[in-house]
């Protein structure tokens, strides 16, 4: 029996890990799975894990009030060494960019157990946007030994850093997951989303909005919320729907500037089935999220990227998604365009998606199988 750990610990890595994980259960008579959380988020974290059905083996629950990067990174080592040695997997799969993912990564490492890295070789560029995501990236790519690419362009980016042994071109698990979770709702009543969101009037257009990243924090934030209220003031038959981040340095600015428009509404975070049932629904998005840039070409949603540089640039490169930073004027004049020019909302929502067909996961299982098993002297 060929052992595999998951580490993982936030919502965006339970979300792409979820569908892979119930792909190689499909095979328990060849793998053994095993799953350790650290809990870097914990509520939205459990949300996800719940809709799926995931259920871990080790619950580290490392979150705390205020953590810093390095108390986080340096606990997470500390707790997860243990864990690892006393599994003894064969594998370890760690997904993306979080402080989990290079815990993860060096913990593997230190005990020369190979690594297989979801969704490798994205890049921005920038080692301090997004920070610190652009470093835990190349890190754990050094460190791996399977490198599970969404695109092309991110394999490329892995053998410019040299890189150039067990790349694999499979898509991102997200589109898996997104299309999984939408069936999953749709076996379902719908009858719960819609009372949850019955404020929205679904015969209006409506504009989601999600945002939290930290090089934004302070006056980045605030152009945001003042492109949304112009935007708001100009189309009062637009609803603006806005799941306000619990971070502070969020909220304040969002309340302070936000608050009283009665064409934007201010809600507590979404959870995973409620979040990709009103993207569905958008019209199109405004996000600095890496996730939604990658799902919402998927639903046909036109996505306006607040971010500088983006690490998702297919999805910019294929026309579904527009960088506009957190420029006051830009976001609004992009914003203005999708609104009024039906061609221009055409074209980028019908354009391809380039990050998967929700076949990522078959492929990745079938990949691993057919190495086990030729290397059965080595791993059994």
């Amino acid at each position: 029996m060929n052992k595999i750990l998951f580490i993982f610990g936030t919502r965006p890595e339970a979300i792409k890990m979820a569908p892979l994980i119930l792909e190689f259960k499909k095979h328990s008579d060849f793998f053994n799975i095993e799953i350790c959380l650290t809990g870097q988020h914990r509520q939205m974290l459990d949300q996800v894990n719940g809709f799926f059905g995931i259920i871990s083996d080790y619950d580290l629950n490392l979150m705390t009030q205020n953590q810093s990067l390095a108390e986080f990174t340096a606990r997470s080592i500390e707790k997860l060494d243990p864990i690892v040695k006393s599994s003894k997997p064969n594998l370890i799969f760690v997904q993306g960019d979080t402080t989990t993912v290079l815990a993860g990564a060096l913990v593997a490492y230190y005990n020369k157990i190979p690594i297989a890295h979801l969704e490798a070789g994205l890049r921005s560029g920038n080692k301090y946007s997004p920070f610190p995501e652009e470093i835990n990236r190349k890190i754990a790519a050094q460190l791996s030994e399977w490198h599970f690419a969404p695109t092309l362009g991110t394999a490329e980016n892995l053998k410019k850093e040299g890189i150039n042994k067990n790349i694999f071109v499979v898509g991102n698990t997200i589109i898996d997951a997104l299309l999984l979770g939408l069936k999953l709702i749709k076996q379902q009543d719908e009858i719960e989303y819609k009372e949850y969101f019955k404020f929205l009037n679904f015969n209006k257009r409506i504009v989601l909005i999600t945002g939290h990243r930290r090089e934004s924090f302070g006056l980045g934030f605030e152009n945001i919320c003042y492109a949304i209220k112009d935007l708001a003031n100009t189309f009062s038959n637009v609803e603006f729907v806005y799941p306000v981040h619990l971070n502070p340095n969020v909220r304040d600015p969002v309340n302070r500037i936000l608050s009283g428009c009665n064409n934007i509404h201010l809600i507590k975070p979404l959870d995973y089935p409620k979040m990709i049932w009103i993207m569905d629904k958008s019209y199109y998005i405004l996000t600095d999220s890496g996730g939604i840039q990658e799902e919402a070409p998927a639903l046909g949603k036109p996505v306006l990227v607040m971010r500088e540089v983006t690490e998702r640039i297919e999805g910019v490169e294929s026309g579904s998604a527009k960088l506009v930073g957190v420029n006051r004027e830009k976001i609004y004049n992009e914003s203005k365009i999708l609104l009024k020019n039906k061609m221009v909302y055409e074209e980028m929502s019908k354009k391809n998606n380039p990050y998967g067909d929700g076949k990522t996961s078959e492929r990745i299982v079938t990949i691993l199988l057919e190495y086990f098993k030729n290397h059965e002297e080595i791993y059994s």
